[in-house]
């Protein structure tokens, strides 16, 4: 995943659309609706063709969302290539350090949980939480939305 998702956990043409609607640009809530609800390429398709349709944008904005458009679906093509990548070798870790990382996640969360419930002593510092927090939401986000990306490619 790029720095850039990691740090947003958007795609570029969403985040440019709603910094258009927030300076007072009319999009219409067609295109709004279908760019907050993005998930795989099929969806940004659909959003290229809306954004190709729109009369209430400019020239230069549609040509800037399309652009952003086409980087976002260039990204995601590039992680699903790596993951069927990984799939196909013969080695175990490579296969499956995604979930093994995502099950590893889990019982420090479960761990972290029972240790604070039970014991009155125990006590984890606020900045170990928020990484936690961020790692899990990365992992998960990253383990079941990509994969279904991955899936819906697998289907067509």
């Amino acid at each position: 995943m790029s720095k850039y998702k990691k740090k947003n956990g958007t795609t570029r043409v969403g985040d440019l659309l709603r910094k258009m609607a927030e300076a007072g640009k009319n999009v219409s809530k067609p295109i709004l609706e279908v760019a907050s609800s993005l998930t795989g390429i099929a969806s940004l398709k659909d959003l290229g063709n809306l954004i190709t349709d729109n009369k209430e944008l400019s020239e230069s904005d549609k040509q800037l969302l399309l652009k952003e458009l086409e980087y976002d679906m260039s990204e995601m093509q590039e992680v699903t290539k790596r993951w069927q990548s990984d799939n196909s070798t013969d080695s175990y870790m490579t296969r499956n350090i995604r979930p093994l990382t995502l099950g590893f996640l889990t019982l420090t969360l479960f761990i972290y949980i029972v240790l604070d419930s039970s014991l009155e002593a125990f006590e984890v510092d606020a900045e170990w939480i928020g990484l936690l927090k961020g790692l899990m939401m990365l992992a998960y986000g990253g383990y079941f939305g990509v994969r279904s990306v991955e899936k819906v490619f697998k289907s067509k």
